[in-house]
C-alpha cells in the first residue's frame, strides 16, 4: 500500500472519532515509520511493507477507540518540554500552561523559593517551573505511585535536579513544611459531565470531583493555609465556569486577595489567592486574628 493511500484509509476510518482525522493519521504513520511529516508529503508514492502497515493500522485502531494520541505515541509536549505520558496520567492541557506563566511571575530568576505541586500527574507543572527557575526548590505529591513513577522518569530525562516527588493524599505527605508557592491543576469535572465519556481512557480521578466538581479545590483551600507562608501564593486551575464558586470557596476558606486568570482563550482558567499576612492558623484553616 502506498502511503498516499494508506493516509487516505486511515483519514476515512477516523473520521468519525477524530475533529482532526487527516492530522492524526500523519502522525500515526510517522510514529509507525519513524520519519518527519515532511517525509510523507515528499514520498506519497512509497509503499509500506507489512510491518509498517500492520504497525501503523494497529494505531489507528487505538484511535479509533477513543485512545489520545499522547497515549499512543507516549509522548506529549509540554510548555517547550517533551513529557513521558501514561493512562496512569493526564494528558497535559495547553490551558494549564496559563498556571505555569502565572506562577512563574510570582517566582524570583535568581532566588531561593519554595514551590509546591499537589497532584502532579506526569509532573508537567513542576517540570515546567522547575525548568525556567534553576534557584527554586521544588516538591511535588500525587496520591498515584504510579503516575509519580512516570513524572520521576520526566525529571530524569529533562536532567532537572531541583524537584522532589513523594506519594500522598494531597498535603499529608508534606504537613511539617512550608512553602512560598503552591500551585495544583486539581480535578475539577462534575461527576455527571457526559464530558467523562470522552476522555474514559484518562485517570478518572485526574478528573472528575464530585456532584460540582469543586470537591478537591474545597480541600485545597482548606488544607493549603496551613503549610504556606505569611504573603505566599495559591494558584489552582479550574473550569471556565467555575470562577465564582471558586472565589467564594477561597474567601470562605480565608484566602485574601483572589484573582482569577484567563487562559488564551479567554476563559476564566487560574485562580490566585494569597494567605493574609496577619493570620492564625488552626488546623489547616485560616481565621482573622
Amino acid at each position: 500500500m502506498r502511503i498516499d493511500d494508506a493516509l487516505a484509509r486511515a483519514t476515512e476510518q477516523l473520521r468519525a472519532f477524530s475533529e482532526s482525522p487527516r492530522l492524526d493519521a500523519e502522525l500515526l504513520l510517522t510514529q509507525a515509520l519513524d520519519v518527519q511529516r515532511s517525509y510523507l508529503f515528499a514520498h506519497p508514492e512509497d509503499t509500506l511493507d507489512s510491518a509498517a502497515a500492520e504497525r501503523f493500522f494497529s494505531t489507528v485502531a487505538r484511535r479509533e477507540m477513543g485512545q489520545p494520541l499522547a497515549y499512543i505515541h507516549g509522548k506529549k509536549e509540554f510548555w517547550s518540554l517533551t513529557l513521558t505520558v501514561s493512562p496512569d496520567t493526564l494528558v497535559p492541557r495547553p490551558e494549564t500552561e496559563t498556571l505555569v506563566q502565572e506562577a512563574l511571575t510570582l517566582i524570583p530568576r535568581n532566588e531561593s523559593c519554595d514551590v509546591l505541586d499537589l497532584g502532579t500527574g506526569s509532573g508537567a507543572i513542576a517540570l515546567a517551573i522547575a525548568s525556567e527557575r534553576s534557584m527554586a526548590q521544588l516538591v511535588a505529591t500525587d496520591i498515584s505511585e504510579s503516575a509519580l513513577v512516570v513524572a520521576r522518569e520526566n525529571a530524569q530525562q529533562l536532567e532537572l535536579l531541583n524537584v522532589r516527588f513523594v506519594q500522598g493524599d494531597w498535603v499529608e505527605p508534606v504537613g511539617d513544611q512550608s512553602f512560598d508557592i503552591i500551585v495544583s491543576n486539581p480535578p475539577y469535572v462534575r461527576s455527571s459531565d457526559p464530558a467523562l465519556l470522552k476522555l474514559k481512557h484518562e485517570p478518572v480521578s485526574a478528573l472528575s470531583s464530585g456532584e460540582d466538581g469543586l470537591a478537591a479545590i474545597r480541600t485545597l483551600a482548606a488544607q493549603c493555609g496551613a503549610i504556606i507562608r505569611p504573603g505566599g501564593t495559591l494558584l489552582i486551575e479550574h473550569g471556565a465556569d467555575q470562577q465564582e464558586a471558586v472565589a467564594d470557596i477561597m474567601a470562605a476558606a480565608g484566602w485574601a486577595d483572589i484573582r482569577c486568570i484567563k487562559d488564551l482563550a479567554s476563559k476564566p482558567r487560574v485562580t490566585t489567592a494569597s494567605r493574609p499576612a496577619a493570620a492564625a492558623i488552626d488546623e489547616g484553616h485560616i481565621e482573622g486574628s
